[in-house]
């Protein structure tokens, strides 16, 4: 019989801090940079994000939010059999943030890696538990999306600095008998490399280049939503859907106006799509795990509905899942 894969829990964590537009654009001006709450509203739907205190980790975020999940799975620790994170601000330079958070889970010797896809990478991440199950390599995995994105902004440049906040969003997925995960497809384009990077590195115990974050904006959202429109119709060409069997949209939360024309797009109302940048800002591959959480335990997404994740991100990746909750 043919293995499937389905998620079983979800979970997700904030770190405390929560920050208003008005609360940075105090922390701005001090250092002479001005916005406001409007500015920001206007131009990205943010409203608030959270920032983790400066101890705190992407894995201490995501080990939260994995056992938020295992929790609504009904799932101990010890069942899992592979932990990926979809990280692009890892505790370390290795090991992988996935065995850090293993540890803290009080388990070993399952598979644990990281992902590196940026805003796409929890797509990327999902994508490869589905096929490690469909394999039988697995059958009890914990997704994971954790960022710390505050660590790597420049605070100088109003453009990007308000765009992203810090938090963890998580899955369990199981092995299944009956289809969980429909189809998927992934996609990168190593030119776009410039248009949304952290161009630094480690050399000998000092940083080479720049570690903070840069965007080209305008490139970004001209290419972020045409490539999310055809990654969703490669993904329900795959499935034999079409818009019509999508119940709900659970976009990357980078920005309103890129969610929005995307709907547009695959001609879905908005009453149909999962919205919490406006308080989670852009947490990168956490922001589809957190959305996904947030939805599930509000109660608008249900048992039996089907969903369509989708993810775009510097590389330049992108990529969408299609799956029955």
């Amino acid at each position: 019989m043919t293995q499937f894969s389905r998620i079983t829990g979800t979970g997700s964590y904030l770190p405390p801090r929560r920050v208003t537009n008005a609360d940075l654009a105090a922390q701005l001006a001090a250092t002479g940079v001005e916005t406001s709450d409007d500015w920001i509203v206007e131009r990205t739907g943010i409203r608030a994000r959270h920032f983790a205190e400066p101890d705190v980790t992407s894995s201490e975020l995501g080990v939260h939010a994995a056992r938020n999940a295992l929790e609504a799975a009904g799932r101990q620790a010890s069942e899992v059999d592979l932990i990926i994170v979809a990280t692009s601000t890892p505790d370390m330079v290795f090991p992988s943030s996935a065995t850090i958070l293993q540890h803290k889970l009080g388990v070993g010797g399952c598979a644990a890696f990281d992902v590196q896809a940026v805003c796409s990478g929890f797509v990327y991440a999902l994508t490869v538990a589905d096929a490690m199950i469909r394999t039988g390599s697995a059958r009890c995995a914990l997704v994971i999306g954790a960022e710390v994105f505050s660590r790597i902004l420049d605070f100088s440049d109003r453009t990007t600095c308000v765009l992203f906040g810090d938090g963890a969003g998580a899955v369990v997925l199981e092995a299944s008998d009956t289809p969980g995960i429909l189809a998927s497809d992934l996609h990168a384009d190593g030119k776009h490399v410039g248009i949304l990077c952290v161009p630094g590195t480690l050399s000998g115990g000092k940083v080479l280049g720049e570690p903070l974050l840069k965007m080209d904006g305008q490139a970004v959202f001209k290419l972020a939503v045409g490539v999310l429109e055809s990654a969703a119709r490669a993904t329900l060409a795959k499935a034999g859907k079409t818009e019509a069997d999508i119940d709900w949209l659970i976009p990357h939360q980078a920005n309103i106006r890129i969610m929005q024309g995307t709907a547009r797009k695959l001609k879905l109302p908005m009453d149909k799509v999962v919205v919490t940048v406006d308080q989670h800002g852009n947490t990168s591959a956490a922001s589809i795990p957190l959305a996904l959480d947030s939805a599930v335990r509000s109660g608008q997404v249900k048992k039996g509905d089907t969903l369509m994740l989708e993810g775009v991100g510097g590389g330049f990746t992108w990529g969408a899942v299609l799956l029955d909750f």
